[in-house]
């Protein structure tokens, strides 16, 4: 189920939110050029966070969600 339609499932993103900690640091490791501050996540704004990882990151959102659905 995806009730908030941002193409992640949410029991991968209610996991993700309890190992907030550890994703930051595996993202950060994957994507070196990352900070904490990219990494600030707001609820309800899925959409500029990932835009702030594309760009930072370089890869497209959809390569960006996939990562994050696979790896937690």
């Amino acid at each position: 189920m995806d009730l908030n339609q941002n193409n992640i499932n949410d029991n991968t993103e209610l996991k993700t939110r309890g190992n907030w900690n550890q994703v930051k640091g595996e993202a950060k490791q994957k994507w070196g050029n990352l900070t904490d501050d990219d990494l600030t996540y707001e609820d309800g704004k899925q959409d500029e966070w990932f835009g702030r990882m594309q760009e930072k990151t370089g890869h497209a959102m959809d390569d960006i969600k996939a990562w994050f659905s696979r790896t937690f």
